[in-house]
Order: structure tokens, then C-alpha cells, then sequence
């Protein structure tokens, strides 16, 4: 009798779905966002190279693909509303530590394990939310909530992309200035061009947030040697010109006693001017940092400038130096911004690190306590072991369990790859295919008309999810979320200048996915029904993750192999192994339909 009354909430009138769902997934897909796509940026912008930045941020996708193999320690110990609220004070504590170690001389060390933390304690929240989701609300509430839930956690993802890093931005642009990035060429060919050259004159006050302006940005450098003299010439004059405007401090040299007419490596002048006079309180110390590239390119002079309102229009130089043993073409990249680009991005994780201190907070109290949401095996005299065991491979018993799993992987092989190519084909230049928009244009149309059609189609998608049934809506979806790349097509074979046009384009595919991507969610709860339903959907996800990363890690090839035009085909042609697969699909009739349960 115990166990029938238990299968509803304890205090059912506490329940209120609308109160604690938006706001869990909510705070579900923030901390995703930010491990996966923010701190690309935010190194990106603190000076890391692309091939680091590629390199150390790709593996933080690792613990979304790989929660399954703990997601049982979640059925087995402790309750899913303790997992919830322990891991949001984690995740705060893990992003003030972010925000604590930017500052750090050895600050990307120490923020990629911050991160881990955060990836590790994130995909636990995953697994303890959506178990509770499934323990708390009834098989109707799962279904009409089912688009609400994905529509919050697509909010959050907007909101990491979009609104923290306008608030960086923001931040930088009040407390620094806007940085400049310049290339430095070692060119065997450069014979009798001269390399070197040098003026005063004071730069004019442009429009626009206050930058920092490179002339040139791309400075070439010929490999063939001058003599220790002409080189000294050179930094000196940049050094005297420094000291003079108040770029730098005068300090004391000691003289050179090497042969004056030995060969060393030949340089190159570069200045730098503030695009607007600053405030008269503000003061900017400007960086120049090697960012990638041949490492034997040095800066000799330069190195770091002071900026104020007395010489923002005069030239700063820097001298950069070859090596004496580079012969052969090569390139380094350097970065310049002030030292307290970094600030913006301490302030920017501080106010998340709050945030999740308020959703510890929030769902401490307002989470309902159901009295199924206990620790699995609670009953039995069975080890935590034993069932961590049992949890992990009864997912495995399931009824056509080959099928469940090709689903899973196959429903979403076109949207995998169309994720990866859809911006890089709206920036990219018309000459090669693409839309030639601007990135603020591009994130305007995702941004607006993107997560409006998105909402609308998963809000349409769990409201007749949970009228008709799951089965009776599965093919629609299907069709809805794979038809919409034909939009695609449309573009890349017409490429339409009228932006409207785009963003309908784009609003519709957005809209098939929001609507489609319905049916996978309540598909992989309806494959986790069962006494370990919060791990057994932990692996549906795992399976989802890597249904999204193997296609996804390929479609670069594939699109530069033949092009946007015959891309968008190809991800359209996908569709068809998840036709074959959804004819021998196990789901019950009734499954996601009303039941005369008040939502």
C-alpha cells in the first residue's frame, strides 16, 4: 500500500511545475554554455592562441558524454533534490573560483581546472535534474513541460552566448580599451623594400568605443641580417620616443661593448594610437603579448605602454626582432590590449558564481519533496555497489534495446552537422558559398529570430505531445526537424541579400527544431521508464551527446569537400536512416497523452 501511495508527490499542493522548472533548466544549460562555448572567448580574448584554445576547450566536452558511468551513483545515494541543490553551490563556488584565478600569472592552468570542475559538477546537475523532472511530475505534466523545459535550457544557452558576453564586452569597453591584433612576417624574398618606417605624427579622434589602433597590422620583416648598429639605431630611437610622450619609464642602460658591425636579426616598427582621447582620470597600460606563431619573433622594445589623455594621439612604438637563425618564411601573432581586459571577465563569472548562489537559494525551498525521490535500492539489502551495477547494465535489458540506441544516434545526424556549418556558411564571404553577414548581424538573427521560433516550437511541440500522444506526433517531428534544411538549400543556391528574408529563413528552421526535437526528449523518457530512471536517461543523453559530436566533428570536412550548396543536400539525405530505424521503434500507444491530470 506504501508503494502505490507513493507513485504522487507528498504534499502534492507544494508542486507547482511552473514555479521550478523553468528556473532548473535554466540553470541546467548556463554552466554548459559557459564551459563549452564562453571560455573560448574569454581566452580568446585574455591573449590564448586558437591551438590551445581549440586543444584544452575541446575536452571539457568530455563529462557530458561520459556522465553515464556515474549517473547510477545518483540513483543510489542520497535524493535527486539533495544532488539538485548540492551541485548549483558547487557550480557557484566553481565559477568564483574561475573568477578568483584570471588574475593569476598562471591563470589558464588554473581556470581549465576550475572549468573541469564546473564540466564534472554541471553533468551531475543534468543527471539529478532531469531524474527528479521524471520522479516529480506525472506522465501528462512530463509531456506538456517537455517543451517548456527545452525551451528554458535553449534560453540559457542564448543567454551565456548572448547576454554575458555583451556584459564582458561591456565591461572591457568601460575599463579597458578595444585590443588590436598585427602579424609579423619573416620574409626571405624582402631585398631592397625598406622595412623600417617611422613618423611622429599625431593621429586624429575617430567614432566608436575607444581602441587601440596597429599601423601596420601586418608587419613584414626581411631574414637577411643587419648590423648589431643599424639595429640599435632603431631601438633606440623608438625607445627615446617612448620616454618622451610618457609611454614608458626612463631607466637606466648599460652600454653595449659587443662589435658593433655583427650581424643579428633584422627588425621592424609598428605604433599604436588610441582611436579617441580618454577621460583625464583614466589611465590604460597596454600589453603586447605573443599569442601564436614562430616564437623567434621577439619584441625588443615596446613590450608595455601608458596610455593617458596627454599622449593617446601620439605614436607608441614597438620593435620586434628576428631571430639571427630564421631563414625561411615564417609568421607570429601578437596581441595588443590593456591589463585590465582580464577585470571584465573576473566581474563577468562573480555575477554568475551569485547567480547560482541565488538558485541554490530558490530551489532549496521551492523544490517539491516527492516521496519517490529516494535513493534507489533504499528497500533492499543490497550494496551501493551491486546497485550501481544493476543500474547500468538494466538499461541494456530493454526491449529492443539495438533500435532505442540508432535512434537515439541517427534522429539527429542532419541537425549535427548543420549546428557546426550554419554560422561559418552566414559569415563566410559570397565568393565561397556563404552569406557574407557581420557577426552582431549574425547573432541578431539568432538571437531575435532564432530563440522566438525556437520557444514557440517547443512550447507547440510539448502542448500536442501531450494532446494526442508521443506515437501519434512521432513522424511529424521527425519530418519537422529535418524538412526546415531545405531553407538551407534555398539560401546557398540563392544567397538572398534581402536580411528578411534570412531571418524567416532561419526562424523556420529554428521552429522545425524546437518542434521536432520534442519527440527525442519525451522518446528518451519514455526509454528510461523503470526503478533507475534518472541514470537510464543519464545514458540516453550520453547517446544524444554522441550522436551530436561524431557527425558534428566531421561536417567541416564534408562541407569543404563539396561545398555549402551540395552540403545542405547531403545533411537532408540523412534523414533517411532514422526513417528506417522509427518503423521498428518500441513506444507504447498512450505514452505523453492527456490522462485527465490537471497541469
Amino acid at each position: 500500500m506504501i508503494i502505490e501511495k507513493s507513485a504522487e508527490p507528498k504534499k502534492k499542493e507544494k508542486n507547482k511545475p511552473w514555479a521550478w522548472v523553468p528556473t532548473l533548466y535554466f540553470a541546467e544549460g548556463l554552466p554548459y554554455v559557459i564551459v563549452i562555448s564562453v571560455s573560448v572567448i574569454m581566452y580568446k580574448r585574455l591573449g590564448i592562441s586558437n591551438t590551445d584554445i581549440a586543444l584544452y576547450t575541446s575536452w571539457l566536452y568530455l563529462p557530458w558524454v561520459i556522465k553515464p558511468l556515474w549517473s547510477p551513483l545518483v540513483d543510489v545515494l542520497k535524493t535527486k533534490r539533495f544532488w539538485i541543490t548540492t551541485m548549483q553551490l558547487v557550480i557557484g563556488a566553481g565559477m568564483a573560483g574561475v573568477a578568483f584565478t584570471i588574475p593569476m600569472p598562471d591563470f589558464f592552468q588554473f581556470t581549465l581546472a576550475f572549468l573541469w570542475l564546473l564540466a564534472f559538477s554541471s553533468a551531475t546537475h543534468d543527471i539529478s535534474a532531469d531524474g527528479f523532472y521524471m520522479l516529480s511530475l506525472t506522465e501528462n505534466q512530463q509531456a506538456f513541460f517537455v517543451g517548456i523545459r527545452s525551451t528554458f535550457y535553449r534560453v540559457a544557452m542564448i543567454a551565456g552566448q548572448g547576454l554575458l558576453i555583451v556584459l564582458a564586452g561591456y565591461l572591457e569597453s568601460t575599463l579597458s580599451v578595444g585590443p588590436a591584433e598585427l602579424r609579423v612576417a619573416a620574409s626571405p624574398g624582402k631585398f631592397f623594400t625598406e622595412t623600417i618606417k617611422v613618423d611622429s605624427l599625431s593621429a586624429g579622434e575617430l567614432s566608436g568605443p575607444i581602441r587601440i589602433l596597429a599601423n601596420p597590422d601586418y608587419v613584414e620583416i626581411s631574414t637577411h641580417p643587419k648590423t648589431r648598429e643599424e639595429v640599435r639605431s632603431y631601438i633606440s630611437f623608438a625607445h627615446n620616443f617612448n620616454i618622451m610622450n610618457g609611454f614608458i619609464k626612463e631607466f637606466v642602460t648599460f652600454p653595449d661593448t659587443s662589435n658593433s658591425n655583427d650581424l643579428v636579426g633584422n627588425v621592424g616598427i609598428v605604433k599604436f594610437v588610441l582611436s579617441k582621447k580618454p577621460g583625464n582620470d583614466k589611465e590604460y597600460i597596454v600589453n603586447l603579448n605573443f599569442v601564436e606563431g614562430d616564437g623567434k619573433i621577439k619584441v625588443v622594445e615596446g613590450k608595455v605602454l601608458k596610455f593617458n589623455s596627454n599622449n593617446w594621439n601620439k605614436p607608441a612604438f614597438a620593435v620586434f626582432q628576428l631571430d639571427s637563425t630564421i631563414t625561411n618564411s615564417s609568421t607570429a601573432v601578437f596581441k595588443v590590449q590593456t591589463d585590465k581586459v582580464p577585470l571584465a571577465w573576473v566581474f563577468t563569472f562573480s555575477a554568475v558564481a551569485f547567480l547560482f548562489v541565488l538558485f541554490f537559494i530558490y530551489h532549496k525551498f521551492i523544490l517539491p519533496t516527492p516521496v519517490t525521490d529516494i535513493a534507489v535500492g533504499y528497500n533492499r539489502q543490497s550494496s551501493t555497489a551491486k546497485e550501481f551495477f544493476r543500474a547500468f547494465f538494466r538499461f541494456f535489458e530493454k526491449k529492443r534495446i539495438i533500435v532505442v540506441i540508432l535512434f537515439l544516434l541517427f534522429y539527429r545526424l542532419g541537425e549535427a552537422q548543420l549546428v557546426k556549418m550554419a554560422a561559418p556558411f552566414l559569415l563566410d564571404s559570397r565568393e565561397v558559398g556563404g552569406l557574407g553577414l557581420s557577426t552582431v548581424e549574425v547573432g541578431s538573427i539568432y538571437g531575435i529570430a532564432g530563440i522566438v521560433a525556437l520557444m514557440v516550437g517547443g512550447l507547440l511541440g510539448g502542448f500536442v505531445v501531450a494532446r494526442n500522444g508521443l506515437k501519434f506526433w512521432l513522424w511529424p517531428m521527425l519530418l519537422a526537424i529535418n524538412i526546415p534544411h531545405v531553407l538551407y538549400i534555398y539560401m546557398a543556391f540563392t544567397q538572398p541579400t534581402n536580411i528578411w528574408i534570412i531571418y524567416g529563413c532561419v526562424a523556420g528552421e529554428q521552429f522545425g527544431y524546437g518542434f521536432g526535437f520534442t519527440a527525442y526528449m519525451m522518446y528518451m523518457i519514455y526509454a528510461s521508464q523503470g526503478e533507475y530512471r534518472t541514470s537510464h536517461f543519464a545514458i540516453t543523453t550520453g547517446f544524444m551527446a554522441l550522436g551530436m559530436m561524431i557527425p558534428g566533428m566531421f561536417s567541416g570536412m564534408i562541407q569543404e569537400a563539396i561545398g555549402y550548396k551540395f552540403f545542405f543536400v547531403w545533411i537532408l539525405i540523412t534523414i533517411i536512416p532514422t526513417l528506417l530505424i522509427i518503423k521498428f521503434l518500441p513506444l507504447e500507444y498512450q505514452f505523453g497523452k492527456k490522462k485527465n491530470i490537471d497541469v
